[in-house]
């Protein structure tokens, strides 16, 4: 099979612990770019997170393409344009922030470069801020916020300690399930999206924008939110650091992100065929 398409997830695939591409991961990547293979860039993260990552990887000399808010957004990275887009609806915010009180959890949503919330001082916030390098900028109030930012939101987030959050996930997918997804990204992070988002369905969309099929993917990813493109993709390859039910699931796994696990992938399916 002749790949033509790789999918990468970034916090523990595409980059190391220090949240950087290694030299050689970024000259496996330059190679298949220049055998003419896709580079998309798939990851929760907001936008405004993912530019360094898709910049550094000339994306937009080379036609790359980024699924940021879990698919919520897929941008064409050479001329900027949105070609997909999907928000929360209007009702849901006020419901969401309802659960984050009754459970003592900061909830988060995102605007233009920063990372909105009445927390301070909260460490995985500040994980949230240190990955997407975008600072926290307090606000008095969560609602009032996203009213004067247009009241629909392409995600919102909420933090807690991973064994809280399991049980925060069951409840709200019982209550939600019909209007939106909720879904882990990380063991402490819990991602709210609007419904029929995730990155296999936004990399469906993008497949079917370029007239390409499915078995000519390749998707890498290590966390529960990679699940669905692992499982979509024609090859789907799980890091060896990846959590357990994600490496179930794969065609193949690779090394860690530590080891340029993404290097081998591309070295073995992609510059070796």
């Amino acid at each position: 099979m002749t790949y033509r398409i790789l999918v990468l997830d970034l916090d523990g695939t595409l980059t190391n612990s220090r949240k950087e591409i290694t030299p050689p991961t970024l000259r496996a990547i330059e190679q298949a770019q220049e055998q003419g293979v896709t580079v998309v860039l798939a990851s929760g993260r907001p936008t405004y997170g993912i530019a360094p990552l898709a910049d550094q990887l000339r994306l937009d000399q080379k036609g790359g393409f980024v699924l940021s808010f879990n698919g919520g957004q897929i941008i064409d990275w050479r001329t900027k344009e949105v070609i997909y887009q999907q928000t929360l609806h209007p009702s849901l915010p006020p419901r969401l922030y309802e659960k984050s009180q009754q459970h003592g959890l900061p909830i988060v949503t995102y605007h233009d470069e920063v990372i909105l919330s009445e927390t301070e001082n909260d460490p995985y916030l500040e994980e949230e801020a240190f990955i997407n390098k975008m600072p926290i900028r307090r606000i008095d109030n969560f609602l009032d916020a996203i009213d004067a930012i247009g009241g629909s939101p392409t995600k919102c987030l909420m933090t807690g300690h991973p064994e809280q959050l399991v049980e925060v996930e069951r409840e709200m997918k019982a209550e939600f399930a019909d209007e939106m997804e909720i879904f882990r990204s990380a063991p402490f992070f819990l991602e709210l999206m609007p419904k029929g988002i995730d990155k296999a369905l936004s990399l469906s969309r993008l497949l079917e924008h370029l007239d390409m099929r499915r078995e000519e993917s390749i998707a890498c990813g290590d966390g529960f939110n990679d699940l669905s493109m692992i499982r979509f993709a024609g090859l789907g390859v799980a890091m060896a650091n990846a959590e357990d039910a994600v490496r179930n699931e794969a065609d193949h796994i690779t090394l860690s992100n530590e080891e340029d696990g993404v290097a081998a992938v591309i070295e073995r399916f992609i510059l070796s065929t």
